[in-house]
């Protein structure tokens, strides 16, 4: 029987979502909803950190601790002031997977990992 908290679940989904839906061939490298949308000028990135902000959402109903939500939440704002920059924060986007890191705090705090 799956013991994963559901909030847990759909913010693997999210993340996955908005970091990791589409490999780039011949580079190997995924990317996601984060970066794509992105590439808008300002309300790509302001989109792309309201979604990001549901991960925080998921973990706080699930009872993380406060500090692991300050945490997650530095990570979305650093996501959101570097994303901001045209074309390097685009690329940073590629790389800094801040919905990954998140969903791998949130694993850690209910303490349910791969």
């Amino acid at each position: 029987m799956d013991e994963t908290p559901p909030g847990l679940r759909r913010a693997r989904y999210v993340a996955t979502l908005l970091d990791d839906a589409v490999t780039i061939p011949v580079i190997n490298v995924k990317i996601g909803l984060d970066a794509l949308v992105g590439l808008l000028p300002v309300s790509g990135d302001i989109a792309a950190a309201i979604c990001s902000l549901y991960i925080v959402f998921e973990a706080i109903r699930s009872g993380v601790p406060r500090r692991t939500v300050f945490r997650m939440l530095v990570n979305v704002a650093i996501d959101a002031a570097v994303g901001s920059i045209p074309v390097a924060g685009d690329l940073f986007d590629v790389f800094w997977k801040a919905n990954r890191r998140n969903v791998r705090l949130f694993e850690r705090a209910v303490g349910a990992g791969d």
